[in-house]
């Protein structure tokens, strides 16, 4: 799923976060523990509740029963984490780091934790702290196949991509066979130019997931895109109709495709191409003026002004006249 990473670049920082995992020392070290529940508290109906709601995927409903609970245990470290797992799974990064900055003051975080502080900083695109946490989580617990995929997805969005290969490596060690790792891996192997290796990686992908009712259109797209980048478009062709065929709904695939066929100046079918592409993203700017450049090579230039002119307001410029960069 090289979408759902889906193309960050933007580094957030948050300073908070930075020392949250740097525990003071207690010096009353064998008194008896105040911070936590009891655990008769630890079953609270609350509590439970609100892990069979999240269980259940009734992310609402989860937060409002832990949040009452905290309202009674408000230094509970496994209610904060709890609900810090609910933000996250809500897209609420910040608010979900809040929670285990919280929880941390209390007690040591679990690798599983801190796995999900880490992808919380993935949401964010800070991709630095991503880092800092996946690595600190697989030292805990290194046979985590999950980790070390997240961590060369980490590692690749960092442009760190002998690092990447390396995580992904260790992935397919645990998960043999893991159709996104393998794509992953070639998509390492490309950062690093070595475009032999990262086709030998797709095909390989693919090959695994011949006899599966559902594949993974992945492999198929980024072995298109390799083969488009090297002008062997007809090769590529093959590759992105099965992308589209897997995956009709992705913007990427048919966007690859238009290109390969505009490269090959079959202009009619880049046009389906990118008009279907434009309608699943309609605010990508970079789109809009590519299918604006094809309605303009065959002459429609009245629909090619008008993806320039959208072009231009998604970026917030202006269009030039002549509809020329």
């Amino acid at each position: 799923m090289r979408t759902c990473w889906l193309t960050f670049r933007l580094a957030l920082v948050f300073p908070l976060l930075l020392n949250v995992f740097c525990w003071p020392q207690d010096s009353n070290a064998n008194a008896p523990d105040q911070t936590s529940p009891s655990p008769a508290q630890q079953i609270d109906p609350l509590l439970a509740e609100g892990k069979s709601l999240l269980e259940k995927g009734s992310l609402n409903d989860a937060e409002r029963s832990v949040r009452q609970f905290l309202g009674q245990y408000p230094m509970s470290a496994d209610a904060h984490y709890l609900l810090g797992l609910i933000l996250f799974k809500r897209a609420k990064p910040k608010d979900s780091l809040g929670e285990y900055t919280e929880g941390a003051k209390y007690h040591d975080p679990s690798a599983y934790d801190l796995e999900i502080v880490a992808l919380d900083y993935v949401l964010l695109a800070d991709y630095a702290d991503a880092d800092k946490w996946l690595t600190e989580s697989l030292t805990r617990q290194p046979k985590n196949w999950e980790g070390w995929y997240y961590l060369g997805r980490t590692k690749y969005n960092e442009n760190r991509f002998e690092e990447a290969i390396h995580a992904f490596r260790e992935c397919l060690k645990l998960s043999p066979e893991n159709v996104k790792a393998e794509d992953n891996l070639g998509l390492s192997y490309a950062g690093l130019g070595q475009f032999d290796d990262a086709m030998a990686a797709y095909r390989k992908a693919i090959a695994w997931q011949a006899q599966l009712l559902t594949k993974n259109p992945g492999p198929y797209l980024d072995m298109g895109r390799l083969l488009v980048d090297q002008n062997r478009d007809e090769e590529a062709i093959q590759f992105l109709v099965q992308a589209t065929q897997i995956a009709p709904q992705d913007s990427k695939v048919h966007q690859e495709l238009g290109r390969a066929y505009e490269h090959q100046n079959q202009l009619a079918k880049a046009q389906a191409e990118l008009e279907k592409a434009a309608a699943l993203t309609p605010d990508d700017a970079a789109l809009h003026f590519v299918l604006g450049k094809v309605y303009r090579r065959q002459g429609m230039i009245d629909k090619a002004k008008a993806e320039f002119d959208r072009s231009a307001a998604l970026r917030g410029t202006h269009a030039p006249r002549d509809g020329t960069r």
